[in-house]
């Protein structure tokens, strides 16, 4: 496969992904009105939902984290050892980015999972 087709099929990806997060915008709107339906009416029905459906949107961010992570990890795979240094230099770190967040991820959905309250916000920006 040529590059170009590779970097087209990693762009039809990626417009799947920005459908994934447009369904996490709509969830994480969601999430918001059961925690204030929660914080106002003491709802307990209403925290146990907000709890459940945080551990889902990270659930799935871990997994597109994930995914850019691979996709960084591959770039450096496939480095050619002919390509000039700053470029190594902008992969390298690309991939160290796509690393932290996806380790901020994991954290984040340890919080979720484990903080029966959720007292803690959680953000994922």
């Amino acid at each position: 496969m040529s590059d170009i087709e590779n970097r087209l099929r990693e762009i039809k990806i990626e417009d799947y992904i920005w459908i994934i997060y447009l369904g996490i915008i709509i969830f994480s709107w969601y999430s918001n009105s059961l925690e204030r339906k929660y914080f106002l009416n003491n709802d307990i029905n209403a925290k146990n939902k907000y709890r459940e459906v945080m551990i889902g949107i990270f659930t799935v961010l871990v997994i597109v984290y994930f995914y850019f992570l691979y996709d960084s990890y591959k770039s450096i795979i496939n480095l050619d050892k002919y390509v000039d240094e700053e470029k190594k230099k902008y992969v390298i770190l690309s991939f160290i980015a796509s690393l932290l967040i996806f380790i901020s991820g994991l954290i984040f959905l340890y919080i979720a999972i484990k903080d029966n309250n959720l007292d803690v916000e959680l953000a994922f920006n």
